[in-house]
């Protein structure tokens, strides 16, 4: 039996009655969204119903008329971007995609809503399906990636021109989504710089996994996003005139915009409608019967009636005139075949040369400079090698030396430039450089301290996961920054970047080290790239310019006279100082190798026979200002282990070293004690 509605415990029921009344073609075709996210959840026996049937108005008016897109062509380069920042309510965009006729989501897919190797994953995952932009799901995310999509769109329209770049990006975000910290940062600088290609259409359904969002949330929305510069509207969700004039106030503005989509979460339920009751769990078979009964849709499970069908697939085909005539002009325009190199993140031709020129000028000076110095001399050989990078710093340009001579940053209404100042907004800043790289056609790298690389973390941890070529300069990376103490002094943070997987974590001795580190970092396609760097000046330690040693990983910076007796491995500020412990035990007649170790990650791809060749087989002693948590792969059970045991302190960073026992006489001391 039916459950029976209550609509004086429930107000929503009464609002949905009346919504339903008004029927409707357009409603018909987003009923068809309802049903497939109601039939994929019942199916998988977990999910998230109730934002898919709420938000399905809005979906179906901006894929049947607003959105410029191709199904036959899910990457086409100017396609308009679609972020669930919602992620939880995948099955809307899985509906979607199928409904479309994007090839790779078809019926059995969605049979297999969340189900091991289905591209119809609980959240949705970039890569797993052409038409997902980007993984949601960790709240705020999304919003803030489609910041960095909108800013992408636009430094590349100014570089190549309308004719090849002129698309939009579009969000469906939550409550949950504004909320998060991140979308604050990532709002207020897409206001800041006017990122009028921008739409967020927010899913204000007042729910919340608690309930009511009064629970918590009490601020006006509207005026917070004005604040920030945006253009705002509040509408009726399920009406689909308002719906669509609204989005095209949205296409008209110059600034970006925010839609209030006044929604009744799960709509069609008959008694979880407007409840957190259809949040995140299954509607049950009953009342699953029940919707569809109210809805009036009487197909089977995972069946659209063929008008529907035919409808949704012609939508899918609205902008395929469109996508041929910008093909057209693609192979026409002088900058084509560029555009083209860009977007698919192929590097030009030639690209390093200036980087082995740079090395050999390292090798013949031997400066004795801060390795964040290094990086900034670094860039100044890439940058102008490689036309998609772009820079920037939250607020700390001059400390993380990411600015390059001669390349102008970005401004509002001016994205000519090349390098943005994010402010204070380690986090909008990080996810929003995924959204640039996801975009395609920018290589984005950023700079703050080691320190607050914690504010980053979920957007680099979202880097990881979708294995895009995102750079983070990260400076002052240990004790040695000396007075500022415990608080900007980053013990703990190199150790859970390599605990994360498909990271690479680069910490370079010297100069020479610095320019490898940047060769690596710009040729690493697959993943995010982490530079730990140096604020106190650092002396070269090596003259070679032949093969880029760190490549792989590691490598033997001194080899011991005779049959090693210790190993000393080092990364970044420490390798000069386990350098003159070794030089001092060799003084002493025992054998002593010296490994510099400046990425784990590559060190670890590496064969075993080279791995063993460079450990060696006698006493390994890791040094590293730092916490020694993951030392013990390398060091072996009977290692010895010279770092940092808790958090640091505030003096000058000679004293510091001295404190901690960071020094070659201690290393010394500590190898002859072993040996004795």
């Amino acid at each position: 039996m039916a459950p029976t509605p209550d609509a004086t415990q429930n107000p929503a029921l009464a609002a949905q009655a009346e919504i339903l009344a008004r029927g409707g073609e357009g409603r018909r075709m987003a009923d068809a969204v309802r049903a497939l996210a109601i039939d994929a959840v019942e199916a998988a026996k977990s999910g998230h119903p109730g934002m898919p049937m709420g938000m399905a108005d809005v979906a179906t008016a901006l894929f049947t008329k607003v959105l410029k897109y191709d199904a036959a062509d899910p990457r086409w380069p100017d396609r308009d971007r679609f972020v669930l920042s919602a992620g939880h309510g995948s099955m809307l965009l899985y509906a979607l995609l199928h409904l479309t006729g994007h090839a790779g989501m078809g019926i059995e897919e969605l049979r297999r809503f969340r189900q091991l190797h289905s591209p119809a994953a609980g959240h949705p995952e970039f890569g797993e399906h052409p038409g997902i932009e980007t993984t949601t799901g960790p709240l705020g995310q999304g919003i803030a990636t489609a910041v960095g999509m909108a800013l992408a769109e636009r430094m590349l329209a100014a570089r190549f021109g309308a004719s090849l770049v002129d698309h939009r990006t579009w969000v469906i975000a939550s409550d949950g989504d504004l909320q998060e910290g991140v979308s604050h940062e990532a709002a207020s600088l897409a206001g800041h710089y006017g990122l009028s290609k921008l739409c967020v259409l927010w899913d204000d359904n007042h729910i919340s996994i608690d309930g009511d969002t009064a629970l918590s949330f009490s601020e006006d929305v509207l005026k917070r996003f004005q604040a920030y510069g945006w253009a705002v509207r509040r509408i009726d969700g399920h009406d689909a005139a308002a719906i669509e004039g609204a989005m095209a106030w949205a296409i008209r503005n110059r600034k970006p915009t925010l839609i209030a989509c006044r929604t009744i979460i799960g709509f069609g339920a008959p008694t979880k409608a407007g409840t957190a009751g259809s949040h995140g769990s299954p509607l049950g078979a009953a009342e699953a019967a029940a919707a569809k009964e109210l809805l009036g849709w009487t197909a089977p499970a995972f069946t659209v009636p063929e008008d529907l069908k035919t409808a949704w697939e012609a939508a899918g085909r609205r902008s395929a005139g469109t996508r041929r005539s910008w093909l057209k002009r693609l192979a026409k325009h002088p900058q084509g075949a560029e555009f083209d190199r860009a977007m698919a993140g192929r590097l030009p031709e030639s690209w390093h040369e200036a980087l082995v020129a740079l090395r050999a000028k390292h090798a013949e000076e031997k400066p004795k400079i801060a390795t964040r110095v290094a990086s900034q001399k670094a860039l100044e050989a890439l940058v102008p090698s490689v036309p998609e990078m772009v820079g920037g710093s939250a607020d700390l340009t001059g400390s993380n030396n990411t600015n390059v001579k001669g390349i102008p940053p970005i401004a509002p209404g001016n994205f000519a430039g090349r390098f943005v100042h994010w402010g204070v907004r380690e986090h909008g800043m990080a996810a929003a450089m995924n959204g640039m790289a996801l975009h395609g056609g920018i290589i984005p790298y950023s700079g703050t301290f080691l320190v607050f690389s914690d504010y980053m973390r979920p957007s680099i941890r979202l880097a990881a996961l979708m294995r895009q070529r995102v750079i983070h300069v990260l400076t002052h990376d240990s004790i040695g920054l000396g007075e500022d103490g415990p608080t900007h002094q980053p013990v703990e943070h190199v150790a859970s970047f390599r605990a994360m997987p498909n990271v690479c974590v680069f910490r370079p001795a010297d100069a020479m080290e610095t320019a490898e580190c940047w060769e690596l970092a710009v040729k690493r396609a697959d993943g995010p790239s982490l530079l730990a760097l140096s604020r106190q000046n650092l002396p070269a330690l090596r003259s070679d310019t032949g093969e880029n040693r760190c490549a792989r990983g590691g490598y033997v910076l001194a080899e011991a006279s005779g049959a090693r007796r210790a190993t000393l491995i080092a990364t970044g500020s420490e390798v000069h100082i386990a350098l003159a412990a070794r030089d001092a035990l060799e003084a002493e007649g025992i054998p002593t190798a010296l490994v510099s170790l400046p990425c784990w990650e590559i060190f670890a791809a590496q064969d075993a026979s080279y791995r063993d060749q460079v450990l060696g087989s006698a006493l390994r002693v890791g040094v590293e200002a730092a916490v020694g948590m993951g030392w013990e792969r390398w060091l072996g059970t009977d290692g010895i282990f010279v770092g940092m045991g808790g958090f640091g302190a505030s003096a000058p960073a000679e004293d510091l070293y001295r404190h901690f026992g960071i020094t070659a006489d201690a290393i010394t001391a500590a190898v002859k004690k072993r040996l004795a």
